[in-house]
């Protein structure tokens, strides 16, 4: 069955090839505004859903389905993407100096078989004491505006992340180790091993993915 990824993320992109499976893309619109009340993971979980569903809709042919969503949470507040510089400006100042969280939801549509797998990863986030002035350069190139809470983990000279120890690929969009588990319910296989992949690529000592995969040794 072919692989339909519900999203026009590079970054989600990039790290789902380290998987060593094919894949389409077909990113979709939803309404991401969230309910009243609702708690980031079950947030996340129903935008990725609506991702996945809206794709084989779109699509109208067999295949499996991936949606991802992820989002900022902070003060009990869910932070999106910014809809325009001064709110992204407001964002960056919320987050700096403190610990946030991190949520991707993640949903593996098959509506042949109507299943729909699902699963969430969270990451505390401390973020550095960024300057007034990085925050004005940061905002100027354009980059947080894409981004929930405006800003991305893997920014070359920003970096405004201290000391991660939690998922990596999580905080840029789609945590690979929660990932494998859920294409493999839906029949298939990735070729590559998620944790040696991951870490070879994003340069990163990974201090989880023993919980996913107890007694593999990365490479």
């Amino acid at each position: 069955m072919p692989l339909i990824l519900a999203s026009n993320s590079p970054r989600r992109r990039e790290l789902l090839k380290l998987l060593g499976l094919s894949f389409e893309v077909l990113p979709v619109e939803t309404d991401e505004r969230p309910l009243a009340g609702e708690p980031p993971q079950e947030y996340v979980l129903r935008l990725a859903e609506a991702k996945a569903r809206t794709a084989a809709q779109v699509h109208a042919a067999p295949g499996i389905y991936l949606g991802a969503d992820t989002t900022v949470f902070l003060d009990g507040q869910v932070l999106g993407k910014p809809q325009d510089a001064e709110e992204a400006r407001r964002m960056l100042r919320q987050l700096r100096g403190r610990v946030h969280q991190v949520f991707t939801g993640l949903a593996v549509f098959d509506p042949e078989r109507a299943t729909c797998q699902k699963a969430y990863a969270v990451t505390d986030v401390p973020m550095r004491a960024y300057s007034d002035e990085e925050i004005e350069a940061y905002v100027a190139s354009g980059d947080p505006l894409d981004k929930a809470g405006a800003y991305a983990i893997q920014h070359p000279w920003f970096r405004p992340v201290d000391a991660l120890e939690g998922c990596f690929a999580n905080v840029m969009g789609l945590p690979l180790c929660h990932l494998v588990g859920l294409l493999q319910a839906a029949g298939l296989r990735p070729s590559a091993v998620a944790p040696s992949a991951c870490q070879e690529f994003l340069h990163y000592r990974c201090m989880v993915y023993p919980l996913y995969f107890p007694g593999f040794e990365p490479r």
